[in-house]
């Protein structure tokens, strides 16, 4: 437990894959930004699609560590979530993993990891609507930036050291809850658990390519304000910790994201609180090339029926 230790993570012949939609043939690819330093999701954000080109490779899946770079460039018109729902599966999510998140909760450090799950129907795509279900627009929905873990390999009894040998890549997610729900019950799955409360995006990063992911800077910024912001480093439990936890007595598939937990800087701890409103420009942003997973808030408006 404690600070993140070096990292290794799958070799890759990629560092950053995005899966999209093509203007010129509407047609799916997964491929690299042929801009290296682009921030994907505030690019398109900010309308300048026509300058986000990426280089195809030759392969139906992010999932693929040896895909191969093709000499076709193609522009995103729509950018889609890194994996496929069926790809996903049930994401794994890890509670109270911050320090400084635990105190702002007044909860003690747990000894061992608290895992809940999301469905799959909580995948959401990156730079599109997040949509609060009207079960949920009553002064309730939160916000929730989370580093993402993709495991690339399927992994059972793993230990800490071989954990990272495991771990394809990281992409930013969003662990939207509706805290009413969250609260009525001893589990959270309901709360967490409405369509589109995972988005994530805009890209998959390779783990080789991060020595320290404990160096990843993790922001939520609601409406242009910094709402939260963390090193990786405080969390209480290292992405090894986590990896080698979940794989006991249970594989994890090619393609399992697991949320690592929330900084500090929740909307219902704040003084006053803050909730997600229609029109919000919620952005989760991280560093190491991991960039911005925008999203568009929208309520639902409820059935008159």
């Amino acid at each position: 437990m404690g600070s993140m230790p070096v990292a290794s993570g799958m070799e890759t012949t990629w560092t950053r894959l995005v899966r999209f939609i093509a203007v010129e043939d509407e047609k799916e690819y997964i491929g690299e930004p042929t801009d290296a330093q682009i921030d994907i999701g505030a690019a398109l954000a900010s309308k300048q699609n026509e300058n986000v080109k990426v280089r195809v490779f030759s392969a139906s899946t992010t999932l693929s560590p040896t895909a191969q770079p093709t000499s076709n460039v193609l522009t995103i018109k729509t950018l889609l979530p890194p994996l496929t729902k069926s790809e996903v599966g049930t994401i794994r999510c890890i509670g109270l993993n911050y320090r400084k998140h635990a105190k702002e909760m007044n909860l003690e450090l747990p000894s061992h990891p608290t895992l809940f799950f999301k469905p799959a129907t909580c995948l959401g795509a990156p730079n599109a609507p997040l949509v609060i279900p009207w079960q949920a627009t009553d002064s309730q929905a939160d916000y929730e930036a989370e580093l993402a873990i993709v495991i690339g390999r399927p992994a059972r009894n793993v230990t800490k050291e071989k954990a990272m040998d495991y771990v394809l890549g990281y992409t930013c997610s969003n662990d939207v809850t509706a805290r009413k729900h969250q609260f009525h019950g001893a589990q959270w799955g309901f709360g967490k658990g409405f369509d589109g409360f995972a988005p994530m995006g805009p890209c998959i990063v390779a783990a080789r390519s991060i020595i320290d992911p404990g160096l990843i800077e993790l922001k939520t910024v609601l409406n242009g304000v910094t709402m939260q912001q963390s090193l990786a480093a405080d969390m209480i439990f290292s992405i090894p910790d986590i990896v080698a936890y979940l794989s006991q007595g249970t594989t994890l598939e090619p393609g399992t994201v697991i949320l690592t937990g929330t900084p500090h800087g929740i909307g219902v701890s704040r003084t006053p609180q803050v909730f997600l409103q229609h029109g919000d420009d919620l952005r989760v942003v991280m560093s190491h090339g991991l960039g911005s997973l925008v999203n568009d808030v929208v309520y639902e408006e409820k059935p008159l029926n």
